[in-house]
């Protein structure tokens, strides 16, 4: 369900009562009973139906919700920062991992947190990649960002500007490269081709900015992949390597830090973008935005990027 205070109670609820949904998986909200009855009172949204047991939900064919019993309305408002939300949070994603890994269900979409209230419940990880990583004790993993138009993977995620350079190895951006290889072949059905991107202005400028970072680090990582069948392009200069013509033939872009592949991907598919984690040993998946906290709990948000995202886990837990 994500942070209580968000837009995740609002659009867990649309989800339970899209029959669209229902047609291509059985979706149970791993959340909060009293948060949702209270924000479908005041967005005039059904309230969920439906609750099961942990016990359950191996029978349970029908939109359902679980309640971990982690969250207390008392002194709750919605909009509002709180440790009591980071930690409800945390509790929903905790209890989604431990159900995915002992295959109870099958997949997790995760509606959006708030990073200040995780670190305010004592959290350390920064996000759910973290979180999930940590967990399922997943060492090579990365994000990536996905939509029918634009698909970025990230090398370098949510660290300071400045920290990125000393973070880009050959072996760590290969890793990127070959599990985005492996979850876009999935989904097309064929071999990707993906746009590696360099770190600097120009890509670099053979040497002319940056610390020659395209020559020691990226083109190498790419070589390696190249030998196994990776089909590659680049490193391109950032500025233009998300221009119409190329995204058009484009299947994939390997971005080395957050805001490289976030701003193109956000500026032309926000509502339908979904964040997958590459390389768990579970399927999950996200939607592409944050508590929207300005909003929360007024009927104003779009439910787009979190049906996708279930439809997308769907998807990738078919045989």
């Amino acid at each position: 369900m994500g942070d209580p205070a968000g837009v995740g109670p609002e659009i867990c609820l649309d989800l339970l009562a899209d029959s669209a949904v229902a047609e291509f998986c059985t979706p149970i909200v791993i959340g909060d009973r009293a948060v949702l009855n209270k924000c479908a009172a005041m967005t005039g949204k059904p309230s969920p139906l439906h609750l099961i047991t942990e016990e359950d939900l191996s029978g349970c064919e029908v939109p359902s919700l679980v309640d971990p019993g982690c969250f207390s309305m008392e002194g709750f408002t919605p909009g509002e920062i709180s440790a009591a939300t980071g930690r409800a949070a945390y509790g929903f994603i905790i209890k989604g991992i431990e159900l995915a890994l002992s295959g109870v269900i099958d997949g997790v979409s995760t509606a959006p947190i708030n990073k200040e209230a995780l670190n305010l419940a004592g959290v350390k990880e920064p996000g759910h990649t973290e979180i999930f990583a940590n967990q399922s004790g997943t060492e090579k993993f990365c994000m990536m960002m996905t939509s029918e138009i634009i698909t970025c993977s990230l090398v370098t995620v949510h660290v300071g500007y400045h920290e990125v350079p000393a973070m880009l190895t050959v072996d760590r951006i290969h890793e990127v490269i070959e599990l985005t290889r492996a979850a876009m072949t999935r989904i097309r059905g064929r071999e990707p081709k993906m746009v590696v991107c360099g770190l600097n202005p120009h890509a670099g400028e053979k040497g002319l900015f940056g610390n020659r970072e395209e020559e020691v680090t990226i083109l190498p990582a790419m070589e390696k992949a190249r030998a196994a069948g990776a089909d590659l392009v680049g490193p391109l200069p950032p500025d233009t390597a998300f221009l119409d013509w190329r995204r058009a033939e484009t299947d994939a872009y390997i971005c080395m830090y957050h805001d490289q592949g976030l701003i193109p991907l956000k500026a032309l598919a926000f509502d339908e973008a979904i964040n997958v984690t590459l390389g768990l040993p579970i399927v999950r998946t996200s939607v592409d935005h944050g508590t929207a906290l300005d909003i929360a709990w007024q009927g104003k948000a779009n439910p787009g990027s979190l049906v996708e995202a279930v439809r997308l886990a769907a998807r990738l837990t078919e045989p």
